[in-house]
């Protein structure tokens, strides 16, 4: 037999499977006696869950409000944390599935203004690739921006807003949100000019109210994820490198990410990989993983990070016999 909670857990489930079920069958599923049953169901009516009876020759049981769970009671900032985290974990092998089925779970049991909020973030959201991690602290981004933004991506309302330290100011179309690298981004089109641009969303500060609603016209071949790798690539890292490779373009190009950078041909035996991170030690690990010969000319500082790197690798070497 399992154990109290976990059952009432199981319970609830069944009950949310199907219509109805008489008292046998929840018995028999759950492998305990009816009067275990009936104890069980008390206890889940003790905690808000509208079980109602059913009449009939055998009993049975249906969830109330035609088979609805109540509200869970949340705050905003908190069911767009787990929508967050939920989405987060999208493209990872093995948890696809199950994060997409506890997210419309989620919904189903939030009241209508939360679900709206919830939906709009992840109808709203693209996620970017995850495997070019750097060493940087993770930024802290605001849950609440993040369901304003989607509701603007969704709504297609203007943004007004203050960014970066400068507190340059802004008017905006939102299209969408996109999270790369544990970083959240939106990508927009800058009034009255109609550039496209992607802003970092923690250097965001918003102002209310809004700009006015904008007719769509969104960016061609509606590819926002590889739009922000791009902009990130030429004007978003902190460090910026020119690599030059002693191997062909196009090898090169089989062992690097495309978040990586960007490769320029030389000829048949050479090419330059323009790339760059938020730190030295980032841009150092990259083009060190390329297991190909290289030549670094600048920045400095990362010449001098190599030097550094260098000897330390050296020093970590045994004496030759």
């Amino acid at each position: 037999m399992i154990e109290t909670s976990a059952r009432l857990l199981a319970l609830l489930g069944l009950l949310q499977s199907r219509s109805s079920w008489s008292g046998p069958e929840l018995a028999g599923r759950l492998d305990v006696q009816q009067r275990t049953l009936r104890n069980d169901i008390r206890r889940l009516r003790a905690l808000g869950y509208p079980i109602d009876s059913v009449r009939g020759p055998a009993g049975g049981y249906r969830l109330g409000n035609h088979g609805k769970m109540p509200p869970l009671l949340l705050e905003d900032n908190e069911a767009v944390a787990v929508a967050v985290g939920l989405s987060a974990v999208s493209d990872s092998p093995g948890v696809a599935e199950s994060s997409a089925v506890a997210l419309a779970k989620l919904e189903q049991v939030l009241p209508d203004r939360l679900r709206r909020r919830v939906r709009a973030l992840a109808d709203s959201t693209d996620l970017g690739p995850s495997d070019t991690e750097t060493n940087m602290d993770e930024p802290v981004v605001d849950t609440r921006v993040l369901a304003d933004l989607a509701a603007a991506v969704r709504d297609h309302e203007g943004l007004r807003f203050f960014y970066g330290d400068d507190e340059e100011r802004f008017e905006a179309d939102p299209y969408r949100l996109v999270s790369w690298q544990r970083r959240w981004y939106v990508v927009a089109r800058v009034r009255p000019s109609q550039e496209w641009r992607s802003f970092r969303v923690e250097w965001m500060a918003l102002r209310t109210p809004g700009a006015s609603r904008f007719t769509p016209n969104p960016l061609g071949g509606g590819d926002y994820s590889a739009f922000v790798l791009r902009e990130v690539a030429s004007t978003g890292w902190k460090v910026h490198a020119r690599v030059l490779v002693d191997a062909p373009a196009a090898e090169v190009l089989s062992r690097i990410h495309a978040a990586v950078g960007v490769v320029e041909t030389i000829d048949s035996e050479h090419c330059v990989l323009v790339t760059g991170a938020d730190t030295l030690e980032t841009v150092a690990v990259w083009i060190g993983m390329l297991g190909l010969d290289f030549h670094v000319s600048e920045p400095p500082e990362l010449v001098e990070h190599l030097r550094v790197l260098g000897r330390r690798y050296l020093a970590a070497l045994p004496d030759p016999a």
